[in-house]
């Protein structure tokens, strides 16, 4: 038989190539290039070429089928199309952990759960009491949410120093902090409700949940009830992004079939080929069914995770960064910051967060309702809790809702995100870097968890 030998890859290519891959492999690579695309896009708006900008991001797209014209503009097509795929992700993340994770029990959940109540209800309180009688008060829920995926980024480069048990305490606050920004789009951001496309989507719902339930695993099928939900939502009056997380809950979590029988039956399988002949045509047949068998112990959910996490966290959500933190600040002065809007925005990231996120924990810890995580000390539980108040993408998101005609307050609201998360990070990091090691017996946080939001 004729072998063949694959070429060498050149050398300069793996040392070209290296540093990106080892970028993509970084826990904090998405948080990193959230960051530059914002950045990119201040001093892109702020530029000689700030026209550019613009005319990018506004130009009017047309999308059809059969004789139905859709009109957007890139940015919309990025805020209501691509990111609808973001909170898909965000929809399994929190289905996985409810399934099998941290949430699946009430003693574990209870604890993260109370912290994101504070750190929704006084975030949101700080802003409606300096915008009240305002119309900028509808952009209460702006700083309500935690960003993830900066937030665990700046964990990442806190290695040693953050308890294992705090960065998932992390991950579960920030994934109910997740829930409750869905049930306010829904519930607050809607167009006006029609009712006989809800029970349109409703009656998609329902086939969704037919589909987890007899563990369907095409994502085709997925894929065009998810089209068909989006539609009906878009028309029944509530933001169609939602879509996304109902598909992404209906995803079937579990595997199909025990991962030990699987293996105890390839077992006798592969012992069989092995005493069996060489032949290549019926051994590429035998591999293939070796592969369906393992597809068994992948449940669907974790192979769509896989399959869409990369393009979320390294695509979708910086270019939604780049389309959105472009804010002009010609004609600003810095007394502007101190107007009810920003300020309260601001305030409501980086004071509100900490302080709800850090006395309801720490409430109900001493009321016995849960251990401190990660057995934390009181400075490194609020260190995390300063972290959380990095509210960037969903900040962003409900900042569009909220102001979607008004681009003065929308402008303002922006430049109240940007300021309050990057104070979170920075003070947050500060108190963690320089605050006390974590306890000797505690598990530290090598490698966080990654969220999808």
């Amino acid at each position: 038989m004729e072998t063949r030998t694959v070429p060498p890859v050149p050398k300069l290519f793996k040392v070209a190539v290296a540093p990106v891959q080892a970028f993509f492999r970084l826990e904090a690579g998405s948080g990193i290039l959230l960051a530059l695309c914002a950045v990119v896009a201040m001093i892109w708006a702020n530029s000689p070429w700030a026209d550019s900008y613009v005319a990018l991001f506004d130009a009017p797209l047309a999308l059809g089928l059969g004789g139905t014209l859709f009109h957007f503009t890139f940015r919309e097509f990025i805020n209501d199309g691509l990111m609808t795929i973001f909170f898909f992700l965000v929809g399994m993340e929190i289905k996985r952990e409810l399934a099998a994770g941290e949430l699946r029990s009430l003693s574990k959940a209870l604890l993260p759960l109370v912290a994101a109540v504070g750190g929704m209800v006084v975030p949101a309180g700080i802003y409606a009491a300096l915008n009240a009688g305002t119309p900028a008060l509808k952009g209460w829920a702006i700083p309500m949410a935690t960003d993830i995926a900066f937030a665990i980024g700046c964990l990442t480069l806190l290695k040693g120093r953050v308890s294992h048990g705090l960065v998932v305490f992390l991950t579960a606050l920030a994934i109910f902090d997740d829930i409750g920004g869905i049930l306010v789009i829904a519930m607050f951001y809607g167009t006006g409700l029609h009712v006989d496309w809800l029970l349109g989507a409703l009656a998609i719902t329902l086939v969704l949940a037919a589909c987890n339930k007899y563990y369907v695993r095409n994502g085709l099928v997925y894929a065009v009830l998810a089209g068909a939900l989006w539609y009906a939502m878009h028309h029944g009056g509530v933001h169609a992004t939602i879509a996304g997380v109902v598909v992404g809950m209906m995803i079937p979590a579990k595997p199909s079939r025990r991962g030990r029988d699987v293996l105890d039956e390839l077992h006798g399988y592969i012992g069989q080929l092995l005493r069996e002949p060489e032949d290549e045509a019926v051994r590429t047949g035998q591999l293939l069914h070796i592969e369906e068998q393992l597809e068994d112990i992948e449940p669907p959910l974790t192979r769509f995770v896989h399959l869409w996490h990369g393009w979320s966290a390294y695509a979708i959500v910086p270019l939604f960064a780049l389309a959105n933190s472009g804010i002009s600040v010609k004609g600003m002065h810095l007394s502007d910051l101190l107007e009810p809007l920003p300020l309260g925005v601001m305030l409501g990231l980086f004071l509100g967060k900490q302080v709800g996120i850090f006395l309801f924990t720490w409430v109900a810890v001493k009321a016995g309702l849960s251990d401190m995580p990660g057995r934390a000390r009181a400075l490194q539980l609020h260190g995390v809790a300063v972290v959380a108040g990095i509210g960037f993408t969903v900040a962003l998101f409900v900042a569009g809702l909220a102001f979607a005609n008004e681009p003065l307050l929308l402008a303002e609201a922006k430049l109240g995100i940007l300021l309050g998360s990057l104070l979170s990070a920075v003070v947050g990091y500060l108190v963690l870097r320089f605050g006390p090691m974590p306890r000797p017996g505690t598990q530290p946080s090598a490698e966080p968890a990654s969220g999808a939001a």
